[in-house]
């Protein structure tokens, strides 16, 4: 069965000065604010579409790895992993991903955990929207 999830953004203002709110429809999150400072510079306590695509990528990236390695036998104890979306826009925006993992997986190897994390990474649903960025992958078996 297919799912929808809902978020919102009201925006005021123009692009420089102007700001925005996110609104978690579907979760209920706490709404947070975004700015173009806050994506172009620091955050300084708001957010920006990249940080939400890493949360979105890093979420999606654990779950498609923690079901990979179970079927393959080996469940995962834990997985901590870390999206860093590159925004340029020099470069004309996202330039890149990196997914770093490190995973605690009794009686794997560290070449069947680096295989786990490439499939998971050619598989995961959000990988596979963003296919037209380049991603790349740091693998840690603990």
């Amino acid at each position: 069965m297919a799912t929808v999830r809902i978020a919102r953004t009201n925006w005021d203002g123009d692009l420089q000065s102007g700001k925005g709110t996110v609104h978690f429809e579907s979760s209920g999150l706490p709404e947070t604010e975004v700015t173009w400072v806050a994506r172009s510079q620091e955050p300084n306590g708001k957010t920006s579409p990249e940080e939400l695509i890493a949360a979105a990528h890093s979420a999606c990236f654990s779950m498609a790895l923690s079901a990979g390695l179970a079927k393959a036998g080996n469940p995962p104890e834990s997985l901590d992993t870390k999206a860093e979306v590159t925004f340029d826009p020099a470069a004309g925006g996202i330039t890149g991903i990196h997914l770093t993992v490190h995973g605690k997986v009794p009686g794997i190897s560290a070449a069947d955990f680096l295989n786990a994390t490439e499939t998971a990474k050619a598989t995961c649903p959000v990988s596979k929207a963003l296919a037209a960025t380049t991603i790349t992958l740091q693998a840690v078996l603990d």
